[in-house]
């Protein structure tokens, strides 16, 4: 399944790196965060950013961790977004401005 977005990092002598800006800003990284890693058996590492605290609605997170479960035990189910339907989201969505940051408001607000 090819990635929407790919980047590089080196590591120092250390063992060190710094997390590219473009991954940064698509996990909403701030300084002090932390990183969660998981390892796939065929080697492939996924990097998402780890829970501040335990706030987190845990509904989302029950679900979250049957879509993991689900996709490495059934990759084979997989299917990557093709190029018309990216396009079509796009058209879409493409002119929505979203501030992530904002705090969301009840409908009857």
């Amino acid at each position: 399944m090819p990635a929407a977005l790919e980047a590089e990092s080196t590591l120092t002598d250390r063992y060190q790196t710094t997390v590219p800006e473009t991954v940064r800003r698509a996990l909403r990284l701030g300084k002090r965060d932390k990183i969660h890693y998981s390892i796939r058996p065929g080697g492939e590492v996924v990097l998402t950013r780890a829970s501040a605290d335990g706030a987190d609605d845990p509904v989302i997170g029950q679900f979250l961790d049957f879509l993991a479960r689900d996709m490495a035990d059934h990759p084979d189910r997989l299917r990557s977004v093709d190029a018309d339907l990216l396009h079509r989201i796009q058209s879409l969505a493409g002119a929505v401005e979203v501030d992530l940051d904002a705090p969301l408001t009840a409908d009857d607000e």
